[in-house]
């Protein structure tokens, strides 16, 4: 018999996507601080943070919240709209990357080179991992997501060398600012696609036109 005293209904599946969501970018922002600790090259879009966090003094976290600011704001003409996800990414990673990097900081300076390249790989694999997460909770694509698919459904190009012109042109302005670029930024290029195939279809979380919902009574 239901509880006299109270009921409500809460969509069932939103509690997991919102706790996978953010397990995603918890892991994400780790993975960037892996990388860039690493010395051994960025992913694209953080040779551009750490480039201009190095001309302006700024820290890594703030340029990353800026830029991603910057980006969605050129969804605006591409008609993409953000979602609670997308506002999230920007937010815990901005705010969580700077901690993991100072963190890392603590560990022995310089590392020997196998602990280096063990950091690289680690965060490449972790970096696929959150993005399964992340994406697979379907809350949302994050600025740099949805810069890429709204060209791709403006232009009608593959996406394919819409996401490579992208990073292609990213890298090579972070490059010129001084960011680092390096094997782990190619290893990442060549990997992290593959790797994010593997994992997301296994965390995509299947949400139906019509959600269930659970009973939560109050006793």
């Amino acid at each position: 018999m239901q509880s006299p005293v109270a009921s409500f209904r809460i969509p069932a599946p939103v509690g997991r996507r919102s706790v996978q969501l953010l397990v995603g970018l918890v892991l994400y922002a780790a993975s960037m601080a892996l990388l860039v600790h690493s010395g051994l090259g960025n992913m694209p879009w953080d040779v551009l943070t750490q480039g201009i966090s190095r001309r302006t003094g700024a820290s890594f976290g703030t340029i990353t919240v800026a830029v991603s600011v910057l980006v969605l704001l050129c969804w605006i003409p591409l008609r993409q709209r953000p979602g609670v996800g997308t506002v999230a990414n920007v937010l815990v990673i901005g705010v969580l990357v700077d901690p993991f990097l100072a963190a890392l900081d603590q560990l022995p300076d310089p590392l020997p080179m196998a602990a280096r390249v063990a950091m690289a790989v680690s965060g490449i694999v972790l970096n696929a991992l959150a993005t399964g997460l992340y994406v697979g909770a379907q809350l949302g694509p994050g600025p740099r997501d949805g810069l890429m698919t709204g060209l791709v459904g403006r232009t009608g190009w593959p996406v394919a060398p819409v996401r490579t012109s992208i990073e292609v042109v990213v890298v090579a302005a972070g490059w010129a600012l001084g960011g680092t670029v390096g094997f782990a930024t190619l290893a990442y290029a060549l990997l992290v696609g593959p790797l994010v195939h593997v994992f997301l279809p296994r965390l995509t979380v299947r949400v139906r036109q019509s959600e269930p919902v659970a009973l939560v009574a109050a006793t």
